[in-house]
């Protein structure tokens, strides 16, 4: 099986309470033990960057990096930007594969999610 990567990528925020929520996610992700690595990265605004992180899957050994976006929908960052930065990433190490996913936003527990979200507000 090939060593598999993790690289969470969310928009970036000059505030780092935003920015806390990938991380969050990225060690929760972390201890679980799926991938050999799990990188937090930023589009802008922070660091490491999606090529930076990229690289950092790399190093740790993966021979496989999933790029998952933490974005809702499949906007320009996620459409072009996204498969950009993979493109490069491949550019850079061409013995390493490199996937993009599918954004949050259709996956069918996100609608679990948004009504959980409205009840508490609720409640």
């Amino acid at each position: 099986m090939t060593p598999t990567a993790l690289l969470l990528i969310a928009h970036g925020s000059r505030r780092p309470e935003a920015n806390a929520d990938l991380e969050h996610l990225g060690a929760v992700l972390r201890d679980r033990g799926e991938f050999i690595h799990v990188q937090p990265a930023y589009l802008e605004l922070c660091e490491p960057s999606i090529v930076a992180g990229g690289e950092l899957c790399v190093v740790a050994g993966a021979g496989r990096v999933v790029l998952l976006p933490y974005f809702l929908s499949a906007g320009v960052h996620v459409v072009e930007d996204l498969a950009a930065a993979r493109d490069e990433l491949a550019r850079r190490s061409p013995n390493v594969t490199f996937t993009l996913a599918e954004p949050l936003g259709r996956h069918s527990l996100m609608i679990e999610i948004v009504l959980q979200r409205a009840r508490q507000a609720m409640a």
